[in-house]
C-alpha cells in the first residue's frame, strides 16, 4: 500500500517554507565584467550555525516518476543547496515540521537551471535527478556534531 502525491512545478512563493529556489528569473541585480555578465545576487540563505561552509560533488543515479518514498531526512545544524552542474530538472520533496516528524510531504520538479536550498531542519528527500548524469555541487554544513536526522514511513508514497 502506498499514498500518492503529485509532483508540481517548483516556484519560489510554494517552497518559500522549506527553503530557496536559486534561478535567474527576471532581470539581473547588476551587469558586471565590462558588462558581460549578469549577477543575480545573494538568493539563498545560507545557515551553518557554529560549522563552516563546504562544497562537495554528489553523482547520484537517476531515477523516474512514479517514484517510492519511504524515507526523508533533515539537517538540524545547517542549510543545504544543492545545484545541479547540467540543464535538466530533479525532483525535490519536502515535507513540514509536525512536532518533531514529518507532515505530509510535498514533491515538486525544478526546471533546468534552476537550484534549491533547504533552509536548516527542513524535512527532505534524498537527491533525486530525473536525468544522467546526476551530478549536483552541494553547499552544505562542515563542523562536528549529529546533523543528519532520519523519518522512515510506516506506509510509503508514490511520486507521480
Amino acid at each position: 500500500m502506498t499514498r500518492t502525491l503529485a509532483a508540481t512545478p517548483i516556484d519560489r512563493d510554494a517552497f518559500a517554507g522549506f527553503g530557496d529556489v536559486i534561478e535567474t528569473e527576471g532581470a539581473p541585480d547588476k551587469i558586471i565584467n565590462q558588462g558581460f555578465c549578469g549577477r543575480w545576487h545573494d538568493r539563498a540563505a545560507l545557515d551553518f550555525g557554529d560549522g563552516r561552509a563546504g562544497i562537495s560533488l554528489f553523482r547520484a543515479e537517476p531515477r523516474t516518476l512514479p517514484y517510492r518514498l519511504e524515507m526523508v531526512e533533515r539537517h538540524p545544524l545547517g542549510s543545504q543547496a544543492f545545484i545541479p552542474m547540467s540543464l535538466v530538472p530533479f525532483l525535490v520533496i519536502v515535507a513540514p515540521d509536525v512536532g518533531g516528524r514529518p507532515g505530509t510531504p510535498r514533491a515538486y520538479v525544478t526546471e533546468p537551471g534552476q537550484a534549491i536550498n533547504l533552509h536548516r531542519g527542513t524535512w527532505h528527500g534524498v537527491l533525486t535527478p530525473l536525468h544522467a548524469p546526476g551530478l549536483f555541487a552541494v553547499v552544505d554544513r562542515i563542523g562536528a556534531g549529529d546533523n543528519l536526522e532520519e523519518h522512515w514511513f510506516e506506509t510509503p508514497y508514490e511520486v507521480a
